[in-house]
């Protein structure tokens, strides 16, 4: 199993297309929160539009990719903003979602807005695979690169490769 947690490339979609193509199987690219909140976390060269453009791409030029992406809960999102976020990375046609807790790394980021219980996280797990979401790991200590849907992914895998070889 072969994954990459990528930059956006600027939106330069000839470099997307160079990763997305290479032989990977997973694509990661991380929306990293709310559309509200976008500017307030991640550099000012990221977008949400952006980021949903990247993964949709991705998907688009290889068959059979999967596409997996990350929301930090706890940097004061509304439920409202991340369904919504939810409905736009489907939409993109991601496969995989992940949500952790944010944890402020050093006293010069952003502060936690609020520690997320871990019946929300269960909670935002069911409404994903609800909405279509192949995989959902969803938990306080879940990062991007988790790896407990490590043989989760390797079953998908597996399997759209059968479909395909039908």
């Amino acid at each position: 199993l072969v994954e990459c947690l990528t930059p956006d490339f600027r939106g330069d979609k000839r470099l997307v297309e160079t990763v997305a193509t290479s032989g990977l199987d997973v694509f990661a690219h991380n929306v990293e929160t709310v559309e509200r909140l976008q500017r307030r976390v991640r550099d000012y060269r990221a977008g949400y539009r952006q980021t949903l453009d990247v993964l949709e791409h991705a998907k688009a030029v290889q068959q059979g990719l999967v596409t997996k992406t990350s929301l930090m809960l706890g940097l004061g999102e509304k439920d409202a903003e991340v369904r919504a976020a939810m409905r736009d990375l489907r939409s993109a046609g991601v496969d995989v979602l992940t949500f952790g807790q944010y944890l402020r790394p050093t006293q010069r980021h952003m502060s936690v807005q609020r520690y997320v219980p871990p019946a929300d996280f269960d909670q935002w797990r069911e409404e994903a695979q609800d909405m279509g979401f192949r995989y959902v790991a969803s938990g306080p200590l879940v990062r991007s690169s988790y790896r407990a849907g490590e043989l989760f992914l390797k079953g998908m895998l597996k399997e759209d490769r059968l479909k395909e070889s039908l």
